[in-house]
């Protein structure tokens, strides 16, 4: 087989960048090692940026996200049983969208059907070639090996896929930090606590209450890292979850069977560059961030802005500017966005060598936080999303 780019990864990150390159009559194919019924099960983050949603909606992907999304004009950082509000439309006139990553990706895989789109699940052995100049992809579909000839190769294809593997070490570069803790996370069809997220400081642990729709929210605990999910009755999460957030909210908490429930690790972690010759890593194959700051669809979203407009420019205009610059652009924003996520989540946690000193700087920034319209504006400008 032959195409323009090949596109390894189904998830959204590679399933928008084929829809866009699709859109500017750029040819890709999409190669997924699971199912599609696997993908659509997983789990995800979603809050959306506003630059997310702006990006959905040019690449016509954002019918259903209005129509069935729910818009935030703030959020709520809750410490000693008070709830600040951060007025996300009062400071900047800027608001997020929470619809489920999960939607995010069905509307991808309904959008590349219904235009044709070459997406191939239940790859195996995906494996780069020919790098960094003269690509190739090669993958076992049924027992049989196949090859595709392409000029560019994305790698979409999340931290443990090959794509960033194939980078050498004499190149590749990277940078992490281990958080001491997980967090414990319960999906139940039951109305959410309130309107909009509250992030809840607490001597026992951080907590985040958030939702998916009307009928469906998502709750988080800080648990140790080598805590296991078995340990946790559902009775036990939600008593635990009434502690660490505000008596109202606990009041008003609706409780029911777990639909899911699991523990996941937090880390930050980058590498550099995100390009070499023909192959462009994106989205969670080039960086991983704390779930705090609600920004790892969105910044793989970003990826994607600057590599979709760089291969349009290529192919149109003749024009290797943003190839050539992809890595530092991208980078750019990344940085930023790993340096939000990494304080938020100091800010909100209790790790496990936390001093008094630790404590009281806490406390400190949470109340600049209630009493300083310039931190919330900064908290503000962040969350929902620095510019393109």
């Amino acid at each position: 087989m032959r195409t323009q780019v090949c596109i390894i990864g189904g998830g959204p990150a590679g399933l928008l960048l084929s829809h866009i390159l699709h859109r500017a009559g750029i040819d890709s194919i999409v190669l997924e090692q699971r199912s599609r019924s696997y993908v659509l099960s997983r789990i995800r983050a979603g809050v959306l940026e506003w630059g997310t949603v702006t990006e959905l909606d040019q690449a016509g992907l954002g019918e259903r996200m209005h129509r069935e999304g729910f818009v935030h004009d703030g959020v709520l950082i809750a410490a000693r049983n008070r709830a600040i509000r951060i007025d996300f439309k009062a400071l900047l006139g800027k608001q997020v969208m929470v619809y489920g990553q999960t939607e995010v990706t069905h509307d991808l895989y309904d959008a590349r059907d219904a235009m044709g789109g070459r997406v191939i699940d239940e790859a195996d052995g995906v494996t780069l070639h020919g790098l960094p100049d003269r690509p190739f992809v090669t993958y076992v579909k049924n027992g049989t090996e196949e090859r595709i000839d392409c000029d560019w190769i994305a790698g979409c294809d999340g931290f443990h896929g090959p794509s960033r593997q194939a980078l050498p070490k004499s190149i590749l570069k990277t940078f992490e930090k281990v958080y001491p803790f997980g967090w414990l996370g319960v999906l139940s069809e039951t109305p959410p606590v309130a309107d909009e997220l509250i992030y809840a400081n607490h001597d026992r642990g951080f907590a985040l209450c958030s939702m998916r729709n009307e009928h469906l929210s998502r709750y988080y605990l800080q648990v140790p890292l080598e805590d296991r999910v078995e340990n946790w009755s559902d009775k036990a999460f939600w008593d635990e979850l009434k502690r660490r957030i505000p008596h109202d909210a606990a009041a008003n908490l609706v409780t029911g069977p777990s639909v899911e429930k699991s523990i996941a690790p937090l880390r930050s972690f980058v590498a550099e560059p995100m390009r070499w010759g023909k192959l462009f890593l994106v989205g969670d194959a080039a960086h991983i961030v704390p779930p705090t700051g609600a920004k790892g669809l969105n910044l793989a979203v970003s990826d994607v802005h600057y590599l979709s407009r760089a291969l349009i420019a290529h192919y149109r205009d003749g024009d290797d500017h943003g190839v050539d610059h992809y890595s530092e652009t991208a980078l750019a924003r990344v940085w930023k966005a790993i340096r939000f996520s990494w304080w938020m989540t100091t800010l909100l946690h209790r790790f496990p060598d936390q001093t008094e000193f630790d404590q009281h700087i806490q406390a400190g920034e949470i109340d600049y936080l209630e009493h300083s319209v310039a931190a919330r504006t900064v908290l503000a400008e962040n969350y929902t999303g620095l510019p393109f």
